[in-house]
């Protein structure tokens, strides 16, 4: 049940990123003059449908006899092609909860018809393909700046905060079972317990409490533990540990504990310095993957058989690395959601932070790549033709695939061993 309700708000969550990705470019297409022919949430087929009418501005239920009916008159263009006029913009929502998209007229750079997208100036197209960049980084910086208010969970070394204005609070260490005849069974530990502290010294995670049971193996120990509701009850017990070659030295399982930093005035800047921090840990990670992946390779070719063998263990390394829709959706939301709302909140804004990252490398079928590729053609003052970029673009998002299905694979076969 909890697998499955973490694929729901997996797939929930994923949609209002790419959604909120694409009312980037939407707001910076109506803003720079581009006309949009359809704004959809998920994707087709459709599910419901409206439309704004150009002339009153009102929008209407566009019922469905009409879906392939929303351009009526045709128009010929001076160089014969015939198109098709659009009554006004459509607004949809759609069956296939994997995202959204936003359709602008005239998407091709070579598109001089007023109101398209390659019609509007350089300037114009710079700020409409990076405008989801832009979304998805902002989506990223309100979520952290609220959790930066009620409670941010700590997951990186060094992570941003203003520490003029942070307070720690730390949960301790839950038991969540107990082994039978174990010596926390016989010392009268039971589950829902919390450890304090192992002989005087306060403990904060599950580590802590395996590395003073391994030093103290086979010896006594006093665990200052609480018990009950808020509480309420604070108890020691002496403890004699298994030796150190025993199955267990204590005999329970412990749930993970996880600090949470509190900030005031500081809220917004650690929301913009987190952001700030995980889009360079995002780079860097991209970069050592790719450096992992070619000089893996490349040691391939090499007539050393210990060169050959490290270079498995980097691309093997960069395979385990890389987790794509299977494994975000079916092992990530699951894990998080159980560990609670804060912490999905945090993935979330995680994803967002690596959809605006990827968006800019220069991959011809991402926003990036789109961008690096009407750059080139102007400053080589040449025109970038209707055919040329669907050829560029196409192959793109074939070998893009391609790479989606190949990760696909390593999350099926990863889960299922």
């Amino acid at each position: 049940m909890d697998i499955f309700l973490g694929v729901i708000i997996g797939l929930v969550v994923l949609m209002f990123l790419v959604t909120a990705h694409e009312f980037g470019h939407f707001l910076m297409a109506r803003k720079n003059g581009v006309n949009v022919v359809e704004f959809g949430i998920c994707f087709p087929p459709r599910a419901i449908a409206w439309i704004k009418d150009q002339k009153t501005g009102k929008w209407r239920r566009l019922p469905r006899k009409e879906w392939d009916k929303e351009r009526v008159s045709k128009v010929v263009y001076s160089d014969g092609d015939k198109k098709l006029a659009q009554k006004g913009m459509v607004f949809s929502l759609n069956w296939l909860p994997i995202g959204g998209f936003c359709q602008m007229d005239g998407e091709s750079d070579a598109d001089t018809r007023k109101g398209t997208f390659g019609a509007a100036s350089y300037w114009s197209k710079t700020k409409i393909l990076f405008g989801g960049v832009a979304a998805n980084w902002l989506v990223a910086f309100i979520i952290f700046t609220i959790l930066a208010w009620t409670g941010m969970p700590t997951f990186l070394e060094g992570q941003f905060t203003v520490g003029a204005d942070t307070r720690v609070e730390r949960e301790p260490v839950q038991i969540t079972s107990v082994a039978e005849d174990s010596p926390a069974e016989k010392a009268d530990i039971q589950a829902n317990d919390k450890i304090l502290a192992i002989d005087g010294t306060e403990v904060w995670s599950s580590d802590d409490i395996s590395e003073a049971n391994k030093a103290h193996a086979g010896s006594e120990v006093t665990y200052k533990i609480a018990r009950g509701e808020n509480d309420a009850e604070i108890i020691e017990t002496d403890v004699k540990l298994n030796p150190e070659d025993a199955e267990y030295l204590l005999g329970v399982t412990m749930s993970s504990s996880q600090a949470l930093s509190y900030s005031t005035w500081s809220a917004p800047i650690v929301g913009a310095g987190l952001t700030l921090q995980l889009t360079g840990e995002t780079f860097r990670g991209v970069g050592v993957l790719l450096w992992d992946l070619i000089s893996g390779i490349g040691s391939q070719f090499s007539f050393d058989a210990g060169v050959r063998e490290s270079g498995q263990a980097a691309i093997s390394e960069a395979g385990e690395s890389v987790s794509g829709p299977v494994g975000i959706i079916g092992v990530l939301f699951p894990a998080f959601t159980s560990a609670g709302p804060a912490n999905l909140a945090f993935l979330a804004a995680l994803i967002s932070v690596s959809l605006a990252c990827m968006n800019v490398l220069p991959i011809p079928a991402l926003d990036g790549g789109r961008w690096l590729l009407i750059t080139i053609y102007k400053l080589r003052k040449k025109k970038l033709t209707k055919e040329v970029e669907e050829k560029i673009v196409s192959r793109a998002m074939i070998a893009l695939l391609a790479l989606i299905a190949i990760v696909t694979v390593l999350d099926i076969v990863r889960i299922a061993s």
